[in-house]
């Protein structure tokens, strides 16, 4: 836009010479600066594409013969003055710097009578304001030039191409320096760089007399960084942030200690300055790298645990809220947990029993109490309607009363003696064709057999010693079976749908109709962009959870997540949610949200795009239960403790 810089300079010139014109010795020159700075918006844009600019005339010079003949020619012309032609394109924003000068001077020496005391004082205001914003969008426009340089320069090697969107306008590089490979090198030969969004490890190596930049491992989103020395450098966080795993992304970090590596650098060059970059997830990786010295390493930190806060702020969509804390220990960890009692209650399995707690306790001294002795529970099912509960223990299924969680009742009392109807590795409770049913899946490496039971009394009220609860507590059958079949294959899910069961196993998802027992593929193999399943190993590819929406299946297994119509065929076109994370658990919020579990955090995406919408970081994750109003999982706090926490996103969405 150098035309627009010039006419709204020529045009300040005539003034400023009609002026000198009207008389030898000018009186005043404010008016005139006050009328034209509100036109010098051209400026603004000139200065945000300077860079570029000087790049294109740079890369002209280097390829065009002609071009460069005529700059050689240019330059060697009295009128310029011996200055390389290439300098001019500065002069626009240079001069308008000199602008503020020029005029303080002016009004230093301007009577006090002279227009030029009130009006100079206000033109300089208002020029340096342009400058600030020419300066704002210069600095931008440096920043997204380098990231396009940085961009096509990396060369990714043997690790695979991540594109890390640094061409993207709103990109920010946060800091950068290099780092060594050992305490000892004497070369910093690592250079490392801090973007808004990940860390990218490059290192520069010459290759026929020109400086390549090899990628050095593969870059970590920010979400997925851990930085282990960062409770080394800030014991007790920036901003009480590092201790609190329960604060959206920012990581509980693990690290400890070490001696001679602390903030102050006592360490000396002998241990030097370390900075371990943790990688979560598939590919994830571990790195040690050093600083040079302690300020820089602690410079990394301030800025890494500042873009982590700002990314969980930008991201936090969900409210998350403990409910249970400060009882389960690394000794007694959370198996699975069920809400009773409209959410009232929780009931938590153990490898030592069954624990009752409240989720808001009258008494804030009150902790969970163990209501029933059963060793290795890993899950839990409770049928309210009909006032039984279904515990999983040691492979066995048993089933119990209600009323056996009654605190009231005595140890001893018959209802605490559960009735074990089948054994299982597995099992699930749902609905099905309206019905109540209870799945128990016995699997092998070859083979699973499915038991379903249904409940005998449909229609108990759940009252107190109920006629049907004294069936339990005399030990009486409350379940019979309903239907049995066998898959030729190993599996590690059940699923309820509309009118039939899926089966998720080695072979993929299975449905099963209980009417005739036939079992089908859910994927229709003639199907070919569903080859990308097919082709992986059964060993590879686990199915983990299905959910259907109005008119489609949403399919999650171990490595990724499609949508596939009720004939099998794929759906949504390209759709594909390619995990971060090897989740062991999902969990959907509506047709908003997609939620993957794994041990070391929580992802979340989007149901709409599959894009990433935020990862929760936190340690010994393991998804609990969903249901409309909420979701549970149970974590370890930095104590090592197991907690129970409750995500929603309400109002948030």
């Amino acid at each position: 836009n150098c035309q627009e810089v010039h006419s709204v300079n020529a045009r300040m010139a005539q003034a400023l010479t009609r002026r000198q014109q009207q008389s030898p010795v000018v009186r005043n020159v404010g008016d005139i600066f006050l009328e034209f700075v509100g036109q010098f918006t051209p400026f603004i844009k000139y200065g945000a594409n300077q860079l570029f600019g000087k790049f294109e005339f740079e890369k002209e010079k280097s390829s065009n013969p002609a071009f460069a003949r005529f700059v050689e020619e240019t330059e060697r012309l009295k009128e310029s003055r011996k200055l390389e032609l290439n300098g001019y394109l500065t002069k626009p924003t240079t001069r308008l710097a000199r602008y503020p000068l020029f005029l303080e001077s002016v009004v230093k020496f301007a009577s006090d009578d002279n227009p030029d005391k009130h009006d100079v004082p206000l033109a300089i205001a208002r020029i340096r304001e342009t400058l600030s914003r020419v300066n704002e969008e210069s600095g931008k426009a440096e920043n997204h030039y380098n990231l396009m340089n940085l961009n096509a320069q990396l060369k990714w090697g043997a690790i695979p191409h991540m594109d890390l969107k640094l061409t993207e306008e709103a990109r920010q590089l946060i800091f950068k320096s290099n780092l060594k490979k050992a305490p000892t090198s004497e070369a910093a030969d690592v250079s490392a760089y801090l973007f808004d969004h990940a860390v990218l490890l490059v290192r520069v190596k010459t290759v026929n007399k020109r400086e390549e930049m090899k990628v050095y491992r593969k870059p970590i989103p920010l979400e997925l960084l851990q930085i282990k020395e960062m409770d080394v450098v800030f014991p007790r966080g920036v901003g009480g942030m590092v201790k609190r795993p329960s604060s959206s992304m920012i990581p509980s970090v693990v690290g400890r200690a070490t001696p001679g590596v602390g903030r102050g650098g006592g360490g000396g060059e002998q241990q030097g300055w370390p900075i371990t970059f943790k990688g979560l997830g598939k590919g994830g990786y571990e790195l040690t790298l050093y600083c040079v010295s302690p300020i820089q390493r602690e410079k990394w930190m301030e800025h890494i645990q500042t873009q982590k806060e700002k990314l969980s702020e930008r991201h936090k969509i969900f409210s998350m809220s403990k409910l249970c804390e400060g009882f389960f220990t690394q000794t007694v960890r959370i198996n699975c947990c069920q809400p009773i009692d409209g959410g009232r209650k929780l009931v938590i399995g153990t490898d030592f029993g069954v624990f009752v707690s409240e989720r808001k306790p009258k008494d804030s001294g009150s902790k969970p109490r163990k209501l029933l002795e059963a060793k290795f529970v890993t899950q839990l099912e409770v049928l309210e309607q009909h006032q039984i509960l279904i515990v999983l223990s040691d492979k066995a299924v048993y089933t119990y009363p209600l009323e056996a969680l009654d605190p009231e009742e005595s140890p001893n009392a018959p209802s605490k003696k559960g009735k074990r109807i089948c054994h299982a590795n597995y099992i699930n409770a749902g609905m099905c064709n309206g019905q109540t049913l209870l799945c128990c899946v016995k699997s092998s490496s070859l083979s699973s057999t499915v038991k379903v039971f249904e409940p005998m009394d449909r229609t108990s009220a759940g009252k107190k010693k109920s006629g049907f609860a004294k069936m339990l507590a005399s030990g009486q059958e409350v379940l019979r079976p309903y239907k049995e079949f066998y898959i030729p294959m190993e599996s590690n899910s059940i699923h309820f749908l509309r009118s039939k069961l899926c089966v998720g196993g080695a072979k993929g998802f299975e449905i099963v109709s209980l009417e005739t027992l036939e079992t089908q593929s859910l994927l229709d193999q003639a199907d070919t962009s569903l080859d990308f399943v097919s082709r992986r190993s059964e060993a590879s590819v686990k199915p983990i959870y299905i959910e259907r929406n109005t008119s489609e299946f949403l399919l999650c297994y171990n490595d990724f997540s499609f949508y596939v119509n009720k004939n099998g065929w794929r759906a949504r076109g390209d759709w594909k949610i390619l995990w971060e994370g090897r989740p062991e658990a999902f969990a959907t919020w509506g047709e908003k949200y997609i939620l993957a579990f794994e041990p070391e955090f929580i992802e979340v995406r989007g149901s709409e795009s599959g894009g990433l919408v935020c990862i929760l970081t936190l340690r010994g994750v393991r998804f609990l239960h969903q249901s409309t109003r909420e979701i549970l999982f149970a974590y370890e706090d930095e104590n090592g403790e197991d907690v129970i926490a409750s995500l929603d996103f309400w109002g948030r969405s």
